[in-house]
């Protein structure tokens, strides 16, 4: 599967469960702040809409999710964006959410390499 991101989309902040924007099938999902782009959730669900709607009604996210967050993501909802990658079946969203959870992690190493490297050659 290639994964395509949807664009970014801000959260509706009534009513709870309006998550029209996400599939109402297994996914992937990223949740992020607006300002500072710091990701607070990550995941992949059955259901990315019903996932999205949990997120925003009591800050409920799967065991995979709730490795990136650090503050209650409900504290300024109109803060937050998210979008979705669909997926086939359940375990497609599982592998594509690995996936790019590996990508991510590579990307962040390398950064970092950049930055030490940086700092050590003056």
């Amino acid at each position: 599967m290639v994964q395509v991101w949807s664009d970014w989309k801000r959260f509706r902040t009534a009513p709870l469960d309006d998550v029209a924007d996400a599939p109402g099938g297994p996914g992937v999902y990223e949740v992020r702040h607006t300002m500072t782009g710091r990701v607070v959730a990550f995941g992949h669900a059955k259901n990315v809409a019903d996932a999205l709607a949990d997120l925003k009604r009591n800050g409920s996210v799967g065991t995979f999710a709730r490795l990136f967050r650090r503050e209650a993501p409900l504290a300024r909802l109109a803060d937050l964006e998210f979008r979705t990658c669909a997926a086939a079946s359940r375990g497609e969203a599982k592998t594509a959410a690995s996936r790019l959870q590996g990508l991510r992690q590579t990307a962040w190493r390398r950064r970092m390499d950049a930055g030490w490297a940086v700092r050590h050659s003056r």
